[in-house]
């Protein structure tokens, strides 16, 4: 379930809500909304995906 990888992402990066849902589908209440129900369409779910598969940054440098 895409909720649950996004999640334990959270947790092994220490990174905010908000700033995932920016870098991830430029939606700051993403994380938010699927929480509550919300159902990404599949291109959304796939860019989402991609952004936490490449993710390599350091997330507390800025």
């Amino acid at each position: 379930m895409l909720l649950r990888k996004i999640e334990s992402f959270l947790r092994q990066t220490g990174m905010p809500v908000t700033k995932f849902g920016r870098l991830a589908a430029r939606d700051p209440r993403l994380v938010g909304d699927l929480r509550n129900g919300r159902e990404p369409r599949s291109g959304t779910v796939e860019r989402i995906e991609h952004f936490m598969n490449n993710f390599g940054g350091n997330v507390h440098a800025a």
